[in-house]
């Protein structure tokens, strides 16, 4: 339920921030804004202030800013309110309301990563190779532990340090791939004999004797941890806001690369979905990081954001993308698309993507139980 909540929490933020977006430029374009609501179905609480209705709806999953002529018809096309449709505006306006809510996504996620890199955060060390000179605190930290497995049930938690196995004591300044291979060979070669790990936890050592077991991966032994050569950054404020920034376009470059990669392997006839995850592996994602440290939330939150908005500048019907697309179209052939042509694609665009996501939270949940 936890998990549940803070997952709703951190949608409805991405939601709100991304339909802020649209919301203000529509606004300093003169376009007239019906309605902004985060989620859908009935309504909780709605408040009319000026033309626009205010409204927090029961259904936690999407948010919507309705736009006067973002889905054409002959009233907003030729009604006597015209003038502030949105599909009767210049081109370049019509693309800065749609791209709104993406840049909007952008600009939070970067406001985070300065929180986070002047506050100080824990990363994963190969993931933030550029910034190795401020590295402090080095160690092998937990990022995962399996249900059910022989460290949950001897008590390991996500957020502990290795501090050493059998005695053998882990040397945080030396090569964290090493080190954690090292340390995967040293519980497989126990075969099934119990094993002495040492934890550090809130700065206090305890000693867990652990059975590993086959299984858990593949026909190894192991005793279900993920683990992570981790460090903790902390930089001043000056030097936050670039690097939030440089790391933010870093993350969007990284994003587009691993999208390209996911429709190539479509186009060739080889989709993988083990990337990919839903609302419920996001929910389960946002639930780990939360229980790592507020801090990692934040970064987890970020990262979402980003690909949020990426992913709404794919060029697919419904998408950001898809309607800025249909924009640039008609400015290159110095007409309006008809607007049913435009309003029938959407629907279809939208039918689509909720059929993706059900795909995709059916594949969350099989990954659970199976």
């Amino acid at each position: 339920m936890i998990t549940a909540l803070i997952f709703i929490i951190v949608l409805a933020a991405l939601i709100f921030v991304h339909e802020l977006g649209h919301f203000l430029f529509a606004k300093a374009c003169g376009i007239r804004v019906d309605a902004f609501a985060i989620g859908f179905g009935p309504k909780i609480v709605a408040k009319k202030w000026g033309e626009t209705t205010y409204a927090i709806n029961a259904i936690p999953f999407g948010g919507y800013v309705k736009i006067y002529g973002e889905n054409p018809d002959e009233e907003s096309i030729s009604g006597p309110h015209n003038k502030r449709s949105l599909v009767n505006k210049s081109r370049l306006e019509q693309i800065a309301v749609l791209f709104g809510g993406v840049l909007f996504n952008f600009l939070f996620a970067w406001f985070l990563f300065v929180i986070l890199f002047s506050s100080g955060i824990t990363v994963a060390v190969d993931g933030f190779s550029q910034y190795s000179d401020h590295f402090s605190d080095r160690r092998i930290m937990i990022v995962d532990v399996t249900k059910g497995s022989p460290a949950e049930q001897a008590g390991i938690k996500v957020g502990d340090i290795i501090g050493n196995i059998d005695s053998n004591a882990v040397d945080p300044t030396a090569n964290g791939e090493n080190i954690i291979s090292a340390f995967q060979n040293r519980i497989n070669e126990s075969a099934g004999n119990s094993v002495d790990v040492n934890i550090i936890r809130d700065g206090k050592e305890m000693n867990l004797p652990i059975v590993a077991k086959r299984g858990l991966v593949s026909d190894r032994y192991a005793i279900g941890v993920a683990m992570q050569d981790a460090a903790d950054i902390h930089l001043p404020l000056s030097s936050a806001v670039y690097e939030g920034g440089y790391y933010t376009l870093h993350m969007m470059k990284q994003i587009v690369l691993d999208l390209y990669d996911f429709f190539a392997k479509i186009f060739r006839g080889a989709p993988d979905l083990s990337g990919i995850s839903g609302p419920v592996g996001i929910a389960g994602i946002v639930g780990t990081a939360a229980e790592m440290g507020f801090l990692n939330l934040l970064m987890i939150t970020a990262i979402i954001s980003i690909d949020l908005g990426i992913i709404n500048l794919v060029p697919f019907p419904a998408l950001d993308g898809g309607r800025i697309l249909f924009v640039v179209i008609e400015a290159i052939i110095r007409k309006p698309i008809p607007h049913r042509f435009a309003n029938i694609v959407n629907a279809v665009g939208f039918s689509i993507l909720i059929a993706l996501m059900v795909l995709v939270t059916f594949h969350d949940i099989w990954k659970l139980l199976f």
